[in-house]
């Protein structure tokens, strides 16, 4: 890299917001939380498409019971096309007091996103993190893809608020997303470009 290159920039911890002209059918009108964003790329999980399964048909479905009333009837996301199979488990970082997961990604800002089972086990079993968010797949970007989409005015990017992720309803995500901003989804035009 020459000394005259700008510095890469890290997204970890924050949203992306779909611009109205997005044509990819599979981040058309969506948030994606990043968890992670370097310069071999970036991972992130779509916070606002839920798909038809709870998460007590989940855990059925990895023969786990959830007991948990304030978790069954939730949905679970789709995260991404990528590894649509696979489980990712965003959640509240429990510190010190326990949660520590075979694999664990720690994202700085303080949550946590697992994709091994006993993170499961642990919700099945009553204890694990309190608020947490469950995704099939993940968004993915090689080295460099999400700088050019960001550049070509394909995604807006705010640091992310968990409140947006646990508590905000799921058809209020992008509104409250843009809102960060200042933004309200009327304001943003449909056209890309540059003036």
């Amino acid at each position: 890299m020459s000394p005259s290159a700008s510095s890469p920039i890290n997204l970890t911890n924050q949203f992306l917001i779909a611009m109205p002209g997005m044509v990819d059918g599979n981040f058309a009108g969506t948030v994606v939380y990043l968890c992670e964003h370097n310069d071999k790329g970036a991972l992130g999980l779509v916070i606002n498409r839920p798909i038809d399964i709870n998460l007590k048909h989940l855990f059925e479905k990895v023969d786990l019971s959830l007991d948990r009333s304030d978790l069954a009837e939730r949905p679970v996301y789709l995260g991404g096309p990528v590894q649509t199979e696979r489980g990712f488990v965003l959640h509240e970082s429990l510190g010190d007091e326990g949660g520590h997961y075979n694999s664990t990604l720690k994202i700085e800002g303080g949550l946590e996103m697992t994709t091994s089972r006993d993170v499961l086990e642990a919700l099945s079993n009553g204890a694990g993190p309190r608020k947490v968010f469950i995704t099939l797949g993940y968004s993915g970007w090689t080295a460099g893809q999400l700088e050019e989409e960001i550049s070509r005015n394909g995604w807006l990017n705010v640091d992310a608020d968990p409140d947006v992720i646990f508590d905000t309803p799921v058809e209020q995500r992008y509104d409250k997303a843009l809102s960060l901003l200042g933004l309200q989804s009327w304001m943003i035009s449909t056209q890309v470009g540059h003036a």
